[in-house]
């Protein structure tokens, strides 16, 4: 009896593809039957009907090809009588396994690169949740839920604004979480935050309108703004978040009032009402990028924008952070006013946020795992951001100077006096050469001048790597000379 095993099978299904792809010609002299034998012959001679490999009956041959069973028939026939197939009796037809005189097959030089493949993360890369913490069985459960017997939606044409049950749980997650009053006909699933920009900025603005951003910024969102034709004017930022200029004629602002990014300030009540304000006034629009907001460990979170305006403020979010970065899911509350803007694109290219995952989430939302969820790893995160501190002050004391942050997931850390005369590109190098990921604030700026300083990021990361981490960055950075000049702050 003929048994199939893992190799077999393989085997076998790579002849049924090339046997699919095989093209006969019909308006060429030559009789089909001829070609057909020409073409398996080709197949044995280079290997890709591997000896022993079962060819189709003739008759599933005849149909895959188009052809007469008469054609197949003759085609294979003449192959057995040339020794290449052989006939097992009550088992089909064989390429045949004593073919000595064959040559090996020949193996095609790779057209380019091989993939690289993913790079586990070196502490202490930034903004990455820790996935060994995602909750797989959970989440493996819903994803199976949803798709063993789907929703019949789910197999029509899909909403371009994304799943409506999503939708209708992102908005209960923002009233309970943010806030934020808001209807799930608003809410719009994108592929995350790059999506979300490019979206906003042709939805928003006219090409050529100015939109204030703050400095640093996403670079991600200031190349959307710069593909939609925008001109994005730099406001800056102090220890209390973004400056709004005085006599701006801009058409919106571009704001991460709840922890700006890398600096981790927060913007006031004070400049969060001028801002809103100001919108009113202009008819602009104030897009709020809310990334990690759930991640805060001490003190109450000031309200969202979209909170204390809703007409004027487009709410941004992604569960990139909070999940995971591979779902490629976020979303974006748009004002009635701006719908249909938005909805055109989509309905005219189709979403690009993969539908797959989205009843997932959903249920996983809906059942409460996804709160307890973030409640649990805010906690955690809250203690790898202690444990880190804590190395910094035992191994780096004098040299990298953190200060407690009430949310978020990564620390900045100042250059302290015993490294005077490095700047912080340089401790970036060493620190990479040692196996460790270090960003240089400076290079957040986009000249490159901005103050000096480091990001470490923590929430990926256990305490345990965090320690080991810390002391070899510890080893590979000197102290600097005495009497060295510190950096500039």
């Amino acid at each position: 009896m003929f048994k199939m095993t893992s190799l077999t099978i393989s085997k076998q299904t790579n002849l049924q593809a090339a046997l699919l792809a095989l093209s006969l010609d019909r308006d060429s002299p030559q009789p089909l039957h001829a070609q057909l034998t020409e073409a398996l012959r080709a197949l044995i001679l280079t290997g890709r009907a591997h000896p022993g490999t079962r060819l189709p009956a003739s008759r599933q041959l005849a149909q895959d090809l188009t052809v007469s069973r008469q054609t197949a028939l003759t085609a294979l026939d003449q192959l057995i009588a040339e020794g290449y197939l052989e006939t097992r009796i009550g088992a089909g037809t064989f390429v045949a396994r004593d073919l000595p005189h064959l040559a090996p097959p020949t193996t095609l030089a790779p057209a380019g690169p091989e993939p690289q493949g993913s790079r586990p993360l070196r502490p202490f890369h930034p903004g990455q949740p820790d996935m060994a913490l995602f909750p797989h069985a959970a989440w493996a459960r819903h994803l199976d839920r949803a798709w063993r017997h789907p929703d019949p939606a789910l197999l029509a044409l899909p909403d371009p604004l994304g799943w409506p049950p999503l939708r209708a749980a992102i908005t209960a997650h923002l009233s309970a979480w943010r806030g934020i009053a808001c209807g799930s006909g608003q809410v719009v699933i994108t592929s995350g935050a790059a999506e979300t920009f490019e979206l906003l900025a042709r939805a928003a603005f006219r090409p050529r309108e100015t939109v204030l951003t703050e400095e640093p910024g996403y670079a991600p969102m200031l190349a959307a703004l710069e593909r939609a034709g925008l001109h994005a004017q730099p406001m800056p930022v102090d220890g209390d978040g973004a400056i709004l200029p005085d006599d701006s004629a801009a058409r919106g602002a571009i704001v991460t009032p709840s922890r700006h990014h890398p600096l981790g300030v927060t913007l006031p009540l004070s400049r969060r009402l001028a801002l809103l304000d100001w919108a009113r006034r202009k008819a602009a629009w104030v897009i709020e990028d809310d990334y990690d907001s759930e991640f805060r460990y001490s003190g109450a979170p000031l309200p969202a924008l979209a909170s204390l305006e809703a007409g004027r403020t487009i709410y941004v979010g992604s569960f990139s952070k909070l999940l995971s970065p591979t779902l490629r899911l976020g979303y974006v509350v748009v004002p009635p006013a701006l719908l249909n803007a938005v909805r055109a694109p989509l309905a005219e290219t189709g979403p690009r946020a993969s539908l797959v995952p989205q009843p997932a989430l959903a249920q996983f939302m809906d059942s409460g795992e996804f709160a307890t969820h973030l409640r649990r790893m805010r906690r955690i995160y809250g203690q790898r951001q202690a444990a880190l501190r804590a190395a910094l002050e035992r191994h780096l004391p004098g040299r990298l100077i953190a200060s407690p942050d009430p949310s978020g997931m990564h620390l900045v850390c100042r250059i302290g006096p015993d490294l005077g005369g490095f700047d912080d590109t340089e401790i970036a190098a060493r620190a990479g050469a040692a196996g460790v990921t270090l960003r240089p604030l400076s290079t957040y700026w986009t000249d490159g001048t901005g103050p000096q300083g480091l990001i470490l990021g923590y929430a990926g990361f256990d305490a345990e790597a965090l320690e080991a981490a810390t002391l070899r960055l510890a080893r590979a950075l000197p102290a600097g000379q005495p009497g060295s000049a510190p950096v500039r702050a």
